[in-house]
């Protein structure tokens, strides 16, 4: 962002002044109108659908206005938009046509994050919201006092954000459109790098420049976090100086000794016992999760036993692998991934838990990632036994000829294609069955497939 707009956005981030957020019910933009609003500010917004998070913001005094309109920014004195809000929003384009001025989501996080001495951002393909979590849940066991962003709820606050007041930011930092980039962090934490968004990014090469310069961001005397283990992150960083965390030896925090759930192992910063952890949430994708934790926790002065006591009361984060209930029998899951690498993760945790089967309903996020990965999903959605897809749903997106879920369906033996979530809901009814796991999983509202059968 240039000074002049940076100088800007920052004189209307005070109490009484009226800012509307379009889309404000997604995972950024919900918290980010509680905290704004807690500041004192006065908010409004728009979403296009109703949702619990729509819900949640009407129940804590804030206006959402469901379809994009004109007159719903009457009154304000600037606009915020989510990344997927276009020019042509008619929100946007009013305010453009009556010289109230629009500022990006991650704009607006970069100047409440310059309000504190030290700012943890989580970025990352896979992994954020976990690993935002965790560090959360070490911060609070400290007694630092943390505001916080994640991407989904957190039990242990009861919400996805908190306004601390502490001296400590910790942001979950989407690299999608570049936003973070106009995030001021004092420690920038690094979990992976894949090929994703590519409806914005050229290439993984692009990604990689995108998290080079985020990586940049950090001033001398901060940090930067890296996964050790992971050759493109490596790639990216090369000729930077940075802290590495992983399992393999040479990074500077590394775990050891895992069990085979990988629940259990210990941690040793720069070779010296620092903690040994006995996890709440299952598979490796999850104990990486918690290095990167106690890296972020070592780095910070923050005692292994505290991390430990911490980890240990996490049992997970909304939407990542959360247990919703039982239906004839079957144990129900549901869990936000939507990438290759996260369905990966997701389903190796899932098959070490011991289930007679594992029915998987899958619902895709967006025609692009589901086009350039199409085979990557096919290969891994074929390793469970029911694998069920439903509709793409489209999210920013208009559809794409020659991809669906359909297609997707055909090409991975004994899939089911149930097109709408009632259809889904019906098929996992009559198939459900004692010993059964049952996932939920996509960025979408796949999760309402698995909510109506639990209230059949």
């Amino acid at each position: 962002m240039k000074q002049s707009s940076l100088a800007a956005l920052e004189a209307y981030l005070t109490p009484g002044t009226h800012a509307h957020l379009v889309g404000i019910g997604g995972v950024s933009m919900r918290p980010l109108g509680l905290v704004l609003r807690a500041r004192g500010l006065v908010i409004t917004g728009s979403d296009m659908n109703r949702s619990p998070a729509t819900e949640e913001l009407e129940a804590q005094g804030i206006p959402v206005a469901i379809g994009h309109r004109s007159e719903n920014i009457q009154g304000a004195a600037l606009l915020i938009r989510t990344a997927a809000a276009h020019d042509d929003n008619p929100e946007i384009a009013a305010a453009r046509a009556a010289g109230i001025p629009v500022f990006e989501r991650a704009e607006a996080w970069g100047i409440l994050m310059r309000r504190y001495q030290n700012a943890i951002c989580i970025s990352g393909t896979h992994g954020k919201t976990t690993t935002t979590s965790m560090i959360t849940q070490i911060f609070m066991e400290a007694e630092k006092d943390p505001t916080v962003m994640i991407g989904g709820t957190l039990p242990l606050i009861h919400a996805s954000h908190r306004v601390g007041h502490g001296d400590t930011i910790i942001l979950e930092s989407c690299e999608y459109c570049n936003s973070f980039l106009n995030f001021f962090p004092t420690v920038a934490v690094i979990l992976n790098i894949e090929a994703d968004h590519l409806d914005f990014f050229k290439d993984l090469a692009d990604i990689q420049r995108s998290f080079r310069q985020f990586a940049q961001l950090v001033p001398e005397d901060g940090y930067i976090i890296a996964n050790g283990d992971d050759r493109n992150t490596i790639d990216a960083l090369a000729g930077l100086t940075y802290r590495t965390f992983g399992m393999g030896e040479g990074n500077r925090v590394r775990g050891v000794n895992f069990s085979e759930d990988w629940r259990s192992f210990d941690v040793l910063c720069d070779e010296t016992p620092f903690a040994h952890l006995e996890l709440s949430v299952v598979g490796r994708h999850n104990a990486m999760n918690a290095i990167a934790a106690c890296a972020a926790a070592y780095f910070a002065g923050i005692p292994g036993e505290v991390a430990a006591r911490a980890l240990h009361s996490f049992t997970g984060a909304g939407r990542r692998m959360e247990f919703k209930g039982c239906y004839n029998g079957a144990d129900i899951f549901d869990d936000y991934a939507h990438h290759p690498g996260e369905l990966h993760a997701l389903l190796s945790a899932a098959k070490a838990m011991g289930y007679r089967r594992i029915l998987c309903a899958f619902q895709p996020h967006t025609y692009t990632r589901t086009k350039a990965l199409f085979q990557d999903f096919v290969r891994e959605l074929m390793t469970v036994d029911v694998p069920i897809l439903t509709d793409i749903y489209a999210a920013r997106e208009a559809s794409i000829a020659g991809v669906s879920s359909q297609l997707l369906a055909a090409a991975i033996p004994g899939a089911v294609y149930c097109p709408s979530l009632p259809e889904v809901t019906q098929f996992l009814r009559t198939e459900a069955r004692s010993g059964d796991l049952i996932l939920t999983v996509g960025a979408g509202d796949i999760f309402k497939a698995g909510d109506a059968l639990l209230r059949t």
